[in-house]
């Protein structure tokens, strides 16, 4: 978790690929969490189906592919990425246990971003990166590919035994636009990624509404929710449910366990790159609170707020903020 940082369930959706994230030959297959001397990627399975590998115990190893597969694009470069990334989260977690928390996150935090780091640098050597737990280089303002990527987005529920609402972020951003993602669920099984043949038209993709004709469910900071969350679910008749990272908040919405994300309390760009990647892949809507475009590789990566929801749902929420 970085210094900057203000204080303040379902199956596999349509129009994204979803596969476990509970294990998987790393990059190469390197044994260790330091992919930088595996072999490159040349392939794999992944667009449009299970991330290369899948569980631990079973999968190929990508350097063994036939040397003709086509190099992974870039979503299942994200997929791949933040998959492996989350499973050497879950292997730091067996490993440390939860005695010492802020170890724990520490050792969460940088480990991560080794791997994501020493990945990218292989495989996309020409892109530029901005990460929460890396300096920030100028020059991806004037580059047209920049990888955005919290390596563990919900370091406290990361440190704390059986939260599984964490996540990896890996998405890219390409002349000006989103253009792949993935958010890994690790302790939860899943990795949610754009891409793929499978993708259906991005309207009749987005979940469908909570069966019993009840209100809005909008999730919020377990932590440091914001009084206008509470404020709009009264308004709509809905409730809030606290959950921990932005990654597990927008997961949910794409899922149809929550019905809109609201966000008033500050974030960053990598907080909310890769998940709205994935949200938009499916059809929901996503803006800022005034309804204005979300900009990512911007100067300054703080964003002030966000809102993920039920496109049907955005027009009364937007009207209620305006209203304070």
């Amino acid at each position: 978790m970085s210094s900057q940082r203000p204080a303040g369930a379902g199956g596999e959706v349509p129009g994204i690929s979803a596969d476990a994230a509970t294990g998987g030959p790393a990059l190469g297959d390197s044994p260790s969490d330091d992919p930088a001397s595996a072999a490159p990627v040349s392939g794999g399975p992944v667009s449009g189906g299970p991330v290369s590998g899948g569980p631990a115990s079973g999968g190929p190893a990508v350097r063994d592919l036939p040397a003709d597969v086509p190099a992974l694009d870039d979503a299942a470069l994200a997929a791949r990425l933040a998959t492996d990334a989350g499973a050497l989260l879950l292997r730091i977690r067996a490993e440390l246990g939860f005695a010492d928390p802020a170890a724990l996150r520490d050792a969460g935090d940088a480990r991560s971003q080794a791997l994501l780091a020493a990945a990218l640098a292989r495989h996309r050597g020409q892109d530029a990166v901005l990460s929460e737990e890396a300096t920030d280089d100028p020059a991806r303002l004037t580059a047209r590919r920049v990888w955005i990527i919290d390596p563990l987005d919900g370091t406290r529920e990361f440190s704390e035994p059986g939260r599984s609402d964490w996540a990896v972020h890996v998405a890219l951003w390409q002349d000006g636009e989103l253009a792949a993602g993935a958010v890994a669920l690790p302790a939860q099984g899943i990795t949610l990624a754009t891409g793929g043949p499978s993708a259906v038209p991005a309207r009749s993709a987005a979940p469908a509404p909570p069966a019993g004709g009840g209100g809005p469910r909008l999730v919020a900071s377990r932590t440091r929710a914001p009084a206008l969350v509470t404020t709009v679910a009264e308004a709509l008749g809905g409730t809030v449910v606290p959950l921990g990272s932005a990654g597990a908040k927008v997961a949910a919405v794409v899922r149809g366990t929550a019905d809109a994300y609201l966000h008033a309390g500050g974030q960053y760009e990598w907080d909310s790159a890769a998940p709205v990647a994935v949200a938009r892949a499916v059809g929901l809507h996503t803006s800022r609170l005034d309804g204005s475009a979300l900009v990512y590789n911007r100067p300054d990566p703080y964003q002030p707020d966000l809102l993920v929801c039920r496109p049907e749902l955005a027009t009364g929420i937007l009207a209620l903020v305006t209203r304070g």
